[in-house]
């Protein structure tokens, strides 16, 4: 009978986004630390073609590697259970954008993280910006641009209002894939023109003379943030290959910054969470303009890295919780999210 009260654990990852590979190298991590001893654990991959596949947890990182499958069979034995958990780790586009969660919340099954609302205005980054914006949030000027508007007034315009240099970035996208920095109108348009290869919004940034601090988020309706965490990049800003693939990028845990400092950028971490609907857990990521503007947000993650160099994980160990103690808060908060949903959707 002491069975029955496992937790069935469903780890989703890989996906058709660009950031499968990252997806995949998170999985593996969560799968082996999750406790075996509390966890029934299933690994399911989705492959860049949208095939969902059965993996062995200690492959998990091989999608392709696995017995087909679809969704179906999953939603059918979860559905309606309270001991089921879908770990959704699916980085970007078409997992942490809103449409997972979706389908999820259809079969209602319980699930890590950010709802439907929260995922798809955290995902898009130009949404996110106006609805901080609304709020009265601090952060960097911006300019987001639809395919069909840029032209080469608007590129004017943009420089003129946010200077030079300035990032280009996909509105719909993480991990900086498809970042870059742009000194000139021409490499503005370049820049442009390859943010287009993976979202039809590109956002344009000024470019913060700052420090880069990071604040984890973990709760539900009440959160918590970690101790502040900051980066000093390997490169001319923190991008993919400073995250995932080289150590050039300096993490310092704890930042340096003072007790009130601290205090006003969790402060200001929690009130974004809940601002955008998180919930779960999030990383908030912040410019520090010392002598300035001080804190402005550059953006939220609602499914940050859970690799072994990664923050969010990080930040919570240096604030005294392991990883498995933080991966088992998460599934708690999934089925106590659940449960509220349920009471809330009953009559």
């Amino acid at each position: 009978m002491a069975s029955t009260q496992r937790i069935h654990v469903v780890v989703l990852f890989g996906g058709q986004s660009a950031e499968h590979d990252v997806s995949c190298v998170t999985a593996a991590h969560v799968i082996k630390a999750l406790d075996s001893s509390k966890y029934d654990i299933t690994a399911v991959g989705i492959t860049r073609e949208g095939k969902w596949v059965v993996a062995q947890p200690q492959v998990g990182v091989l999608v392709a590697e696995g017995e087909p499958t679809s969704i179906t069979p999953i939603v059918e034995q979860a559905r309606g259970d309270a001991r089921t958990v879908i770990f959704p780790l699916l980085h970007g586009p078409l997992g942490e954008d809103g449409t997972i969660q979706g389908v999820l919340e259809l079969a209602n099954i319980a699930y890590v993280g950010t709802g439907v609302l929260g995922s798809a205005v955290a995902m898009d980054k130009g949404v996110a910006k106006q609805v901080l914006h609304a709020n009265g949030i601090p952060q960097p000027k911006y300019v987001s641009l639809r395919e069909a508007h840029v032209n080469e007034a608007a590129l004017l315009h943009a420089a003129d209002t946010l200077g030079l240099p300035v990032f280009v970035k996909p509105a719909n996208m993480g991990s900086s894939v498809g970042v870059s920095k742009a000194h000139s109108i021409d490499e503005m348009r370049s820049a442009i023109q390859q943010a287009l290869t993976y979202d039809e919004w590109v956002l344009i940034e000024e470019a913060v003379v700052g420090r880069e601090i990071e604040v984890a988020v973990l709760g539900n309706v009440h959160a918590r943030a970690s101790i502040p965490g900051e980066i000093i990049p390997g490169n001319e800003f923190y991008d993919y290959a400073d995250k995932y693939i080289g150590d050039g990028a300096q993490l310092i845990v704890p930042a340096n910054l003072t007790a009130d400092e601290i205090e006003a950028v969790q402060h200001l971490a929690i009130v974004i969470f809940h601002t955008l609907r998180a919930e779960g857990m999030a990383r908030v990521d912040f410019f520090y303009e010392q002598n300035g503007r001080g804190f402005l947000c550059n953006e939220i993650n609602t499914i940050p890295g859970f690799t072994p160099i990664s923050m969010y994980p990080k930040l919570w160990q240096a604030s005294g919780m392991s990883y498995p103690a933080l991966l088992d808060e998460l599934i708690t908060l999934a089925l106590d999210r659940f449960s509220r949903r349920r009471r809330n959707t009953a009559h």
